[in-house]
């Protein structure tokens, strides 16, 4: 902005008019529009800014806008200054600024110099914008994509598991750490070999020996609806909830128990509708636990079901076994039972998450959803084989299935003959996907000219490498920390036994993965249809 300019007399009502429209605009705007000299005194205020700091303009003018600054970020305002004197304009720069009550919004601020008709810098104009608005969406978002990347750890670490109590302890400990709460607790009911009815539980965020003291919880006006099966609790603070303290022999709080005053309790409940135990959390500060939180746990509950009815189908399985001395036979109906529950558990998980995540970015949903639907092509295969194991070859080819309809001349796999034992072949399946996902999304499927080259050997030491090499694609940089897709490859290999090493050279991403190869022939000897 000039002012001072030289004009001839027939201009002067023109820009007089003109004047006066700038400065209607200028005070009936929504954003924040504030004149400074260059040592930061202000010397113009317009309703905008009235609106969003708070001060009224004769509150304001004459003092220095460092009145609007948090202390941590005054040096802010020296480079805005010295970027201006070196003839710059600032755009978009988001910061924090504070109002007159003391607290801080989040605003994006253009400022552009105020100058003289020589040209000399005499101050700056600045408009704030309040995005308040924007920055709470982005951190829904990012805490919506936190607790999806948390389900769908749950549904990799359960669908693997078919221990009960692993189970529960993966259950209680993601649940634990969604709900946000100081303590977690899952207690259960099981039935033992002799018929005999126990409650046991799992505990997250605090030692056994809490807990020990006290016994078991009871069926008390409190706990009778999670236990039934029927009713979720949640309490803001559970000292004012007319039900609380009623029952003998605590009649409330035992002395010396850990610290509960806000409370979340959630049934669990066996798809036959039995009620299999609930999940309890807790946390010393009231009004910890929201709607939002409920239904999370909720989900989590209704998978901690399905895994549950998994494990217990699992130990019906083995028992019947025994009972029957006829291995191949019992083997047969566990692996089809087994089946039928992985494939009802991943039908239940995707119905949860499209469900629970509908206001999720679609982006980060079909994400979770495609890695679902990877691990299921892989179960497939694997039952076709009665899960004996499988090849190299269709393990690959099944993976990348996806892939290949769309960039079939771009994408190549070979390698010799190889059988798999089925937990090898799961593993690489899910790696194949999320390495081909990645060069769809950065890699060298991202554009029209990129290759990929999947090849495997067994080596002299009696090693498995499976490489994974892109080429072609967007220039590549290491991230600055590491992703889903990758942590997941390196801890579900590390499980095996196995490494992983990412090369991010620029020329194209190249992962190896290495095995120990330990070929049972009778056990995974598999046919390879062609």
């Amino acid at each position: 902005m000039r002012i001072g300019a030289e004009r001839g007399d027939a201009a002067g009502p023109v820009a007089d008019d003109t004047a006066l429209r700038l400065a209607a605009i200028v005070e009936s705007s929504d954003d924040a529009i504030v004149g400074k000299t260059l040592d930061g005194t202000i010397t113009s205020w317009n309703k905008g800014a009235e609106r969003l700091f708070g001060y009224r303009e004769d509150e304001i003018l004459g003092r220095s806008v460092l009145t609007l600054i948090p202390p941590e970020r005054q040096h802010e305002e020296h480079d805005i200054v010295a970027r201006l004197r070196r003839g710059e304009r600032i755009r978009h720069f988001e910061t924090e600024r504070c109002r007159k009550d003391g607290s801080r919004v989040p605003v994006s601020l253009t400022v552009s110099p105020i100058l003289r008709a020589d040209g000399t810098l005499i101050g700056a104009s600045k408009i704030a914008r309040d995005i308040s608005e924007r920055k709470a969406t982005e951190a829904q978002l990012r805490r919506q994509g936190q607790r999806l990347a948390t389900l769908n750890r749950a549904a990799q670490l359960i669908l693997r598991e078919l221990d009960l109590d692993r189970v529960v302890a993966i259950v209680t400990d993601i649940a634990t750490e969604l709900s946000g709460a100081q303590f977690g607790a899952f207690f259960y009911n099981v039935t033992d070999d002799s018929g005999e009815s126990l409650l046991l539980y799992a505990l997250s965020g605090a030692p056994r020996e809490a807990f020990e003291a006290f016994g078991m919880p009871r069926n008390s006006a409190v706990f009778a609806p999670t236990f039934a099966g029927t009713e979720i609790v949640r309490s803001d603070d559970i000292r004012q909830d007319p039900r609380y303290g009623r029952s003998p022999p605590h009649f409330g709080m035992p002395a010396g128990h850990l610290p509960v005053v806000s409370y979340l309790a959630v049934p669990v409940v066996s798809g036959t509708g039995d009620p299999i135990g609930g999940l309890f959390f807790g946390h010393e500060l009231p009004g910890m636990f929201d709607e939002d939180t409920e239904l999370l746990i909720a989900a989590v509950a209704a998978q901690a079901a399905v895994a549950m009815d998994n494990a217990r189908l699992h130990s019906a399985a083995r028992h019947e076994i025994a009972r029957r001395r006829a291995a191949e036979e019992a083997k047969a109906l566990m692996l089809d039972e087994l089946k039928h529950r992985v494939k009802n558990t991943l039908a239940t998980i995707q119905a949860i998450a499209r469900q629970t995540f509908r206001a999720t970015p679609p982006a980060e949903r079909d994400s979770f959803l495609a890695r679902l639907q990877a691990l299921s092509d892989a179960h497939d295969l694997l039952n076709e084989t009665r899960w004996q194991g499988a090849t190299m070859d269709d393990t690959a080819r099944r993976a990348l299935r996806p892939f290949r309809d769309r960039w079939s001349e771009r994408i190549a796999a070979h390698g010799p003959p190889v059988d798999l034992p089925s937990n090898v072949a799961l593993l690489l399946a899910m790696a194949l996907h999320e390495l081909g996902t990645n060069a769809c999304k950065y890699g060298a499927l991202a554009n029209d000219s990129g290759r990929v080259a999947l090849t495997w050997a067994l080596d002299e030491a009696g090693r498995l490498r499976v490489t994974w090499r892109e080429s072609g694609g967007p220039p590549v940089s290491t991230p600055r920390s590491a992703g889903f897709g990758s942590r997941m490859i390196e801890r579900t290999v590390a499980a095996e036994r196995g490494t992983v090493a990412f090369d991010y050279a620029p020329d194209g991403l190249h992962c190896e993965i290495t095995l120990p190869y330990r070929l049972h022939r009778e056990a995974s000897a598999v046919t390879n249809p062609r």
